[in-house]
């Protein structure tokens, strides 16, 4: 029997490369097109290191901004929408054609090139520290990256979450020409937040200052001139003057491993780690998985990515996928809840007849907490305001299987005929998914169009199977790979797909030092840890470094979390290692419970001595005895995260290394990502009345 097609467009992207992607790079307009797909070497560190390099495209020329805007004009398609924005928090909404789009993108670059930025320069975006998003959601924040691509720039988003100090070092690791930013940002229930402390601020720490902060003035708040600050321009005023004078800045071509944009992670220490994303590959990759992972085809299909713009995520598919097929894009200003309520996704749906939602299991769960019985989305299905709905797609973290089963089933009552849940997983680096489950079949080359395509089954729990171009294994601490079924470190064959990295931003030797280097430049550490089945999908468990090492047996957090989130009770689990002197450590679990205690009845940090056995007994049943819990502690509220939903296990496991020698007061490494830093101090008074409860017990035992 024929392998299933998204089986044979992977084996082909990995067999024949320069095929593959020379193929797919025809669906865009090269400025220069390019002589072959796929160029090896070898790059030559200072310190004497050698490894292998690769370059897509590598003598092409490109436009971005073309492909996205003026590409679609040009064939007749002016009038489609190009960007939806929604703003529940200012009760704003408006449709911008691309017609219209083109008209302020090159309106915006021809005033930035009168500001002084030129081909190569970089753009720095930024936001205040309290602030979800790194640039509010508004569509200026799309006008800005777009334009500064249109001059050959690059645009360097910097995550919100960040205090003066820590935009100062990014501003001396980018050094932009410009900053591009808004006055304020309006979030929900915090109102609205001034941005010009911090920014005025980071300014004045850095040693490098640019030469321009360019301010979006939004209604809400507007700044006076910032102090002891030349170049402070408004940004509307500029484009205004832009216009009326007629002035406009054609796309200009740059080649296709030039930068288009930097993307700075969201580690805990040291300094900033910079992705570069090149031109050349970024586009065709990211043309390609649009249309294929997600079935975005082009003019008339809507996908709504409730991400930011700031993050990886938001760039690929709020921005450039969408706009690069043609599609519509739904820019959101709001939250999943409380703007205004757990039902804004589904009416959002309804009204924009969305064909595929983009988010996070934390939104999810979110919702479902605040509507427990999903009731607001019954209301819109019962309209069949989802049946254009064709799937929801998950990422940013490891997706419970019981939040896909519960929105499976409600897909299949509700949404299009066939309608999934799909896991997908992947990273800044990467910048597009590595793994997930096709909904549509490639375009041509790979197999024969008249391939009958039914995407693979959902398997809650996984994260589909590997996407084109991307050699996912699964590798022991020696870099040897391990059985199907078998947990170990998930790694990437070289070359990587053309949507990632090839080093980072002006640091190649870090770039081999953080990802090629533990196994010696054969595999690429993604720093996840899982496996891979019989059937080939893909399970990422959790990062390497959580990992707990219990009696000598390997065990992922994930897998300890999947088992403890089986029970009815708990609604959100985060499994740590607590030393043990006998076995080393024990998993170690926080769980939030589904039903709140009442406010009157204060809630113990230790459970009962029956809800602990019942946890611990899945646990055994689906882990193994050697798995068995070594404590719980139940609360609400004391899981902190970062601001794209990933749970911050290290703080946690901090706190409990901390408390088990009593020091319960000392400092925890909580990185400037964290949503809500108030969560950390939630967590370790549980921590602290848990042990003081258990020293009690102890006590009373010896009696």
């Amino acid at each position: 029997m024929a392998s299933h097609p998204q089986d044979k467009t992977h084996s082909l992207s990995l067999r024949d490369p320069e095929a593959f992607w020379s193929h797919h790079a025809q669906a865009l307009h090269w400025h220069k097109p390019p002589s072959k797909s796929l160029h090896r070497s070898t790059k030559h560190l200072a310190n004497g290191v050698s490894h292998e390099h690769w370059s897509w495209f590598p003598d092409g020329e490109i436009s971005t901004t073309y492909n996205c805007v003026d590409r679609h004009v040009l064939a007749g398609n002016g009038d489609n929408v190009a960007i939806i924005w929604e703003s529940p928090v200012t009760g704003s909404k408006q449709k911008i054609t691309y017609s219209q789009l083109l008209e302020e993108v090159e309106v915006l670059a021809g005033a930035l090139r009168e500001e002084g930025v030129r081909k190569g320069d970089v753009v720095l975006i930024y936001s205040e520290a309290d602030c979800k998003n790194p640039v509010p959601m508004v569509p200026a924040a799309l006008y800005a990256a777009l334009a500064v691509a249109r001059l050959g720039a690059v645009h360097a988003a910097v995550f919100g979450g960040f205090a003066a100090a820590s935009l100062a070092q990014r501003i001396e690791a980018a050094r932009p020409r410009a900053i591009m930013t808004a006055s304020c940002g309006v979030e929900g229930s915090k109102g609205v937040i001034d941005y010009k402390p911090l920014v005025e601020g980071a300014i004045a720490k850095s040693s490098f200052k640019p030469s321009k902060v360019i301010v979006w003035q939004r209604d809400q708040l507007r700044w006076a001139p910032m102090q002891k600050l030349e170049g402070q321009r408004n940004w509307q005023r500029i484009v205004k003057s832009a216009w009326s004078r007629g002035i406009r800045a054609k796309p200009v071509p740059v080649k296709s491993n030039d930068s288009l944009y930097v993307i700075y992670t969201s580690g805990t220490t040291g300094l900033p780690k910079g992705v570069v994303r090149e031109a050349g590959g970024h586009a065709v990759g990211l043309n390609l998985s649009i249309k294929y992972l997600f079935d975005i085809k082009g003019p008339g299909d809507v996908i709504f990515c409730a991400s930011d713009v700031g993050w990886v995520v938001g760039h690929s598919y709020i921005l450039y996928g969408p706009l690069l097929a043609g599609a519509t894009t739904i820019l959101y200003e709001g939250k999943p809840i409380g703007t205004p309520d757990a039902g804004i996704f589904w009416r959002l749906v309804e009204e924009h007849k969305v064909n595929v939602l983009f988010t996070a299991p934390t939104a999810l769960r979110a919702i479902r907490k605040d509507d427990p019985d999903s009731r607001l989305l019954e209301q819109v299905g019962a309209r069949q305001g989802l049946r254009h709905l064709r799937a929801i797609f998950l990422a940013g973290e490891r997706s419970e299987p019981s939040i896909v089963r519960a929105y499976q089933d409600l897909l299949d009552k509700h949404g299009a005929p066939g309608s999934m849940v799909v896991d997908n997983w992947w990273t800044s680096e990467s910048g597009s998914p590595m793994s997930g489950l096709s909904l549509r079949s490639a375009i041509g080359l790979d197999h024969d169009s008249r391939d009958a395509h039914r995407p693979f089954p959902v398997k809650p729990g996984s994260a589909g199977k590997a996407m084109p171009g991307f050699d996912v294994r699964v590798v022991d601490d020696d870099g040897k790979e391990v059985p199907k079924g078998t947990m170990g470190n998930i790694v990437l064959g070289l070359p990587l797909a053309p949507t990632a990295f090839t080093t980072l931003y002006q640091d190649d030797e870090r770039f081999y030092k953080g990802y090629l280097k533990r196994f010696g430049g054969k595999w690429m550490d993604t720093g996840d840890a899982g496996m891979i089945d019989e059937s080939g999908y893909i399970h990422v468990m959790s990062r390497s470094d959580d990992i707990i090492n219990v009696a000598a047996h390997r065990f992922s957090t994930g897998a300890i979390e999947q088992s403890i989130l089986s029970h009815p009770s708990i609604a959100e689990a985060c499994v740590v290692g607590i030393p043990d002197s006998l076995k080393g450590h024990m998993p170690f679990a926080f769980v939030h419970l589904r039903t709140p205690p009442s406010p009157s009845t204060p809630l113990p940090a230790t459970p009962s001595p029956e809800f602990f056995a019942s946890v611990n007994a899945l646990v055994r049943e689906q882990i193994g005895a050697i798995a068995s819990l070594g404590g719980i502690i139940q609360g609400q509220g004391m899981i902190p995260k970062t601001r794209s939903g990933k749970t911050l296990r290290r703080v946690l496991r901090e706190l409990v290394e901390n408390a088990v020698v009593g020091r319960f007061d000392a400092k925890v490494n909580v990185p400037p990502t964290v949503e809500d830093g108030e969560i950390v101090e939630v967590a370790r008074e549980r921590v602290r009345k848990y042990f003081g409860e258990r020293e009690r017990r102890q006590g009373r035992s010896k009696l």
